[in-house]
């Protein structure tokens, strides 16, 4: 519509009767020019479109100027430009989505009450006639802090202000952390599934909580990497703090949390309690059942929840307590999830793990987890089934696993390493709360020799294959309690028992443990690793063990050894006494659950 003189009638103009003349490109009269009065037209159409207009003018003006702004930011931080970013409103996958920050942390900081009300119910609650009882809760309600979590459709965004946005790490010791990480660690850890994303900006675009865990893990194995990881850390506690009362959460926030589970030790049980929380919330559970029902785009969510299980029975076992994640018939289901097309040589990495950790899971539930219960004479026939199981593991995953070409033939030789020190977790039963001048019958003496040959498997192959050798300053958690368990196992037997009864010499163990020692302060990391403080706890326990004398000594057949001063003699004390100061932790990590998987304590 045009602007004429003669169409057009001004409000003050038509208020006093007089001509409205308005020159073409002049946004007002030459009235309402005189006086100063805004000319505004008294047709409500005309006023519909020069509001519109004039909103239009502000908004573009307004646009450019944040282009400059964002641009001139993403220069400043080494990002990449403006027009790599995703455009307009799109349905992102679970890798690009965006993090948007700690809302409803935030909100409950400031005082607001987040307990909203809103319309949309979950999907299919409506069909649903059984549900669980908090859905009818919330079908009542409509209070959302209720409900769980449905996935929303999110805008594209740049980073959040996070280490490298602020300028506390520098962009290309980023880099440099993620690549290495992505090179090393991510392929000990199943071949890639923990993360999925190609570059650094690709992972801060999707989690900021990811890429604080992959730097502050990468930072831990970075020899003189100990302020570069303590800021790191610090940053990654305290995204970690803000994510538990967080309500939005992809499936990147998970893998950070099982990435800090697996190599922080003093967060490995919190971490991977949160992980399991979040991914229930996202109804991780069920999509092994919806890719069984043909929803093929629930393979990602399936094999985290597999992830999550092998992550919480690594932990579960670690500090003696009982699983959060049971074997149902999804866990069970491994086989028919690696029938999948989409399924690699990292699902049979890690469905070797699943496979193992439910015949170790039964063993747990099955003897207990009381440290002073010994196992009857009746037992050893069940313990000898469930060890049958552990060799038919290792027998039908060995010939499954393909080596890596980052790490070479480690994932096989770690079936092998699993598998000695899953007959050790056993075999040790024999000792659980037996004394040491405790008459032993044919099945416990026998068990118990199997045990210490298990230890000392774990150790030389820990030792003597170079897979396993060169990566032992990298591999998870998990695996370093293996090897702390394996020694101290052996320090016990020797300190505790009259070695004429079981097969065991001193002099034996004391090179052994020695030289595990020699290897874990030899590893190229921060002096935060938990190598270091394995050697250092180890050390002093054979310096302990040497610090005792021998008392006597016993033939046995044609092989003399030591036989260690009476256990009733209390000057020397325990071999495990003070752990904790032994090992420098102030957590419980390394305390005498920890070193005692199952609590499989031996007195």
């Amino acid at each position: 519509m045009g602007n004429d003189a003669h169409g057009r009638k001004g409000t003050e103009c038509k208020k006093h009767k007089v001509r409205c003349d308005q020159s073409p490109g002049q946004s007002s009269c030459a009235r309402c020019r005189k006086y100063g009065y805004r000319c505004v037209s008294s047709n409500k159409l005309e006023r519909i479109i020069e509001d519109d207009q004039d909103w239009k003018k502000e908004a573009d003006s307004n646009i450019v100027q944040l282009q400059a702004a964002v641009a001139e930011l993403l220069q400043q931080n080494g990002l990449p430009p403006l027009s790599s970013f995703p455009t307009g409103r799109t349905d992102l996958s679970n890798h690009d989505r965006p993090r948007l920050g700690f809302a409803t942390a935030a909100a409950v900081k400031d005082g607001r009450d987040v307990r909203t009300r809103e319309t949309s119910q979950e999907p299919a609650t409506e069909q649903e006639l059984v549900s669980a009882p908090m859905r009818s809760l919330f079908e009542v309600t409509k209070l959302r802090n209720i409900r769980s979590d449905v996935p929303q459709h999110r805008i594209a965004r740049t980073p959040e202000d996070d280490l490298i946005s602020r300028g506390a790490l520098p962009h290309h010791v980023a880099r440099e952390l993620f690549s290495f990480f992505d090179t090393t660690m991510n392929h000990i850890l199943w071949g890639g599934i923990a993360l999925v994303h190609r570059d650094l900006e690709s992972a801060r675009r999707s989690s900021s909580l990811l890429c604080a865990a992959i730097l502050a893990v990468a930072a831990l194995h970075i020899p003189q990497g100990d302020e570069i990881f303590e800021f790191c850390y610090s940053e990654f506690v305290s995204l970690v703090s803000g994510s538990i009362i967080y309500r939005d959460h992809n499936l990147d926030d998970i893998r950070a949390l099982c990435i800090g589970a697996f190599w922080l030790s003093d967060l490995s049980w919190k971490l991977s309690g949160v992980a399991v929380r979040i991914a229930t919330e996202l109804n991780l559970h069920q999509a092994f059942h919806r890719m069984q029902r043909g929803e093929p785009d629930q393979y990602e969510r399936a094999q985290l929840w597999y992830l999550l299980y092998v992550c919480d029975h690594h932990y579960s076992i670690a500090y003696g307590r009982p699983p959060v994640i049971h074997d149902n018939a999804a866990i069970k289901g491994y086989e028919t999830f690696l029938s999948a097309p989409m399924a690699g040589p990292a699902d049979m990495r890690l469905m070797a793990q699943v496979a193992l950790f439910i015949v170790l899971t039964n063993a747990y539930h099955t003897f207990g987890s009381d440290s002073q219960q010994p196992l009857t004479e009746e037992d050893f026939n069940t313990l000898r089934v469930f060890c049958l199981e552990v060799e038919g593991w290792r027998m039908k995953w060995q010939p499954r696993i393909a080596p890596n070409p980052y790490v070479g033939s480690y994932p096989s030789k770690g079936v092998v390493l699993h598998y000695h020190f899953a007959k050790l977790q056993l075999n040790s039963l024999a000792l659980r709360a037996i004394s040491p001048n405790h008459q032993f019958s044919l099945d416990r003496r026998e068990a118990a020799n199997s045990a210490i040959a298990s230890a000392m498997s774990t150790m030389n192959l820990v030792l003597h294959e170079p897979d396993i050798r060169n990566a032992v300053a990298r591999v998870t958690l998990f695996k370093h309690t293996m090897i702390a368990f394996a020694a101290v196992f052996l320090l016990k037997v020797v300190w505790s028992w009259n070695s004429a009864a079981l097969n065991i010499e001193r002099r034996q163990v004391l090179e052994l443990v020695q030289a595990v020692v020699d290897l874990m302060s030899s590893a190229q990391a921060s002096r935060r690793h938990l190598c270091r403080h394995i050697a250092t706890g180890l050390s002093k326990m054979i310096s302990r063990l040497k610090s005792r004398p021998s008392s006597q000594s016993r033939h046995d057949g044609d092989n003399a050894v030591s036989i260690p001063a009476s256990i009733d003699d209390d000057s020397y004390g325990s071999i495990s006494e003070n752990v904790s100061d032994a090992f420098g932790f102030e957590d419980d990590w390394m305390l005498t659950s920890s070193i005692d998987p199952f609590c499989f304590s031996i007195t």
